[in-house]
């Protein structure tokens, strides 16, 4: 059992630990790793659906006059297209130091029509870098716009094929909202944010509600046949066969969002019209092409390579690195992703990795390694 007394514990810590959770540190916070394993946890993931505890990461309200002034100011900050978001509508975006380096990936969310005054937005953040991405924010903003980071809220997350039918028993929230849209709700009576989201590549809500009632939503939703609690093993190999970057590992502060794969990050019309931090730098690797690249394998074998294993060339000189790395219970193989050369990046090629300094033999396979299941028309 890990020491828990010095790490901030969230509001369903007592009910992680009445579950059987096995708790460790993560983000500074207690959390569960598995209950019954995270291979069963995974699967039922895939096959039905689970409860997530992601209290941990940072929910933030962004404050100014009206949207344009809001979404005008924010833009100078993330490259994301925020002018254009309708009520009720989320955008994948990343915060930039003034060399194009990842500082955090974050969501963005504006809110429904009537659910807050115009001007404000919502904003999702990494545990490990919300206070960072805080300093960040006021420094750039802090004498246009008010930021305020909302401790005093959960943030559950159900993910699976069946969270919507579990979901539905106590709200028509599902009935309205589709991948990447949120609105408010009201389930067992207490207000809720919820959105069509999360970070497993399957369909499913994560529900912002405050802590005082996060353990009542938490026990009734885990009442529903469909749901059961799983941990964060199963998240983490849940997001990696989704291809699904994880902050501190597969991108950084160093790393741009054009070698990172994830471009779609920056907007359309920002990619045209620049104007946020590093934006020569990220600008010109979108024109140019990046160095590196960051690639899926999927290895020989049954041998986990996980990440910081190194990819050597024909030679064997190290050329490349696993950022992420592990078994895949849906298709019993060792997946991982990494940055390779550029010139070596190109689906099919194949990849050797240095365990135990053994070589590991593999080939670069599109992502995600499991196709993902986003709900994008409502039936």
């Amino acid at each position: 059992m890990v020491e828990t007394d010095n790490l901030l514990k969230t509001p369903l810590f007592d009910l992680h630990t009445a579950l059987g959770g096995r708790m460790v540190g993560f983000g500074g916070y207690a959390l569960p790793v598995q209950y019954k394993g995270i291979v069963a946890e995974h699967l039922q993931t895939r096959q039905s659906a689970s409860l997530f505890d992601v209290s941990h990461m940072g929910q933030v309200t962004v404050t100014g006059p009206d949207h344009a002034t809001t979404a005008a100011a924010l833009e100078t900050i993330l490259p994301g297209e925020l002018l254009s978001l309708k009520p009720g509508e989320m955008r994948y975006t990343v915060l930039l130091n003034d060399k194009g380096g990842i500082e955090d990936d974050l969501i963005v969310t504006r809110p429904a029509e009537g659910q807050a005054p115009d001007g404000i937005l919502f904003i999702v953040v990494n545990a490990a870098t919300k206070h960072n991405d805080m300093k960040l924010m006021q420094a750039a903003l802090g004498d246009k716009l008010n930021f305020a980071l909302h401790d005093d809220r959960a943030l559950i997350a159900i993910q699976g094929p069946k969270a919507v039918d579990a979901l539905a028993r106590h709200s028509d929230i599902t009935q309205k909202l589709t991948f990447m849209q949120a609105g408010p709700a009201t389930i067992a009576g207490f207000y809720c944010h919820v959105s069509r989201a999360g970070y497993t590549g399957e369909d499913g809500f994560e529900i912002s509600v405050a802590n005082a009632h996060a353990k009542q939503i938490a026990e009734l939703l885990l009442a529903e046949p469909e749901l059961e609690p799983a941990g964060l093993g199963a998240r983490d190999s849940l997001r990696l066969e989704a291809g699904l970057c994880l902050y501190g590992h597969d991108m950084n502060a160093d790393i741009d969002p054009v070698t990172a794969g994830i471009f779609f990050a920056i907007g359309k019309r920002r990619r045209t019209e620049g104007g946020f931090p590093g934006a020569d730098t990220v600008l010109k690797v979108l024109e140019d092409g990046p160095a590196m690249r960051r690639v899926g394998i999927r290895f020989d074998g049954r041998l986990p390579v996980r990440e910081g294993a190194e990819l050597v060339d024909a030679d064997g000189k190290p050329h490349g690195h696993v950022t992420s790395g592990g078994f895949s219970p849906s298709l019993e193989a060792p997946i991982a992703m990494a940055y390779l050369p550029a010139s070596v990046a190109a689906l099919g090629n194949p990849v050797t990795a240095m365990v135990r300094g053994k070589p590991v033999t593999g080939t670069i396979t599109k992502m995600p390694f499991v196709p993902q299941r986003y709900v994008r028309t409502l039936s």
